[in-house]
């Protein structure tokens, strides 16, 4: 499922399955995304944040037109102690890479990987 922000309309709650990940989509080109990330973190339970929440960044194959600094992400993902991901989505190749790696964090998250749990793996992208 795909929201803007956060957080969900409530009108359908009792139908909503339950969420395994959440992905915040920043393009790096556009502070307004980042400040809707910024804004829809506050409706995460902090308890939802020990390995299922990612930082998706689009936009880094032009660089030279970024509206967001690198620190300001690096400070995101040490803040809210969540991985980050780098992605194309211009350019197809890249993008069903990008898809085919979320969907497969999406099975550890769902708890789909036997011996893995979104926790270890999270931890195990986490920068050293």
């Amino acid at each position: 499922h795909i929201a803007a922000c956060l957080p969900l309309p409530s009108e359908r709650d009792h139908l909503r399955p339950s969420i395994d990940m959440i992905v915040f989509v920043i393009d790096i080109k556009s502070k307004y995304s980042l400040k809707v990330a910024e804004a829809s973190l506050a409706y995460v339970d902090t308890n939802f944040f020990l390995g299922r929440v990612y930082f998706l960044i689009t936009g880094v194959g032009s660089m030279n037109s970024c509206s967001i600094e690198m620190n300001t992400i690096w400070n995101l993902r040490e803040k809210y102690c969540s991985p980050v991901l780098f992605g194309e989505l211009e350019i197809e190749e890249i993008r069903v890479a990008t898809g085919q790696r979320l969907l497969r964090i999406l099975q550890i998250c769902a708890g789909q990987v036997p011996g893995v749990s979104a926790l270890s793996f999270s931890s195990l992208m986490r920068r050293s």
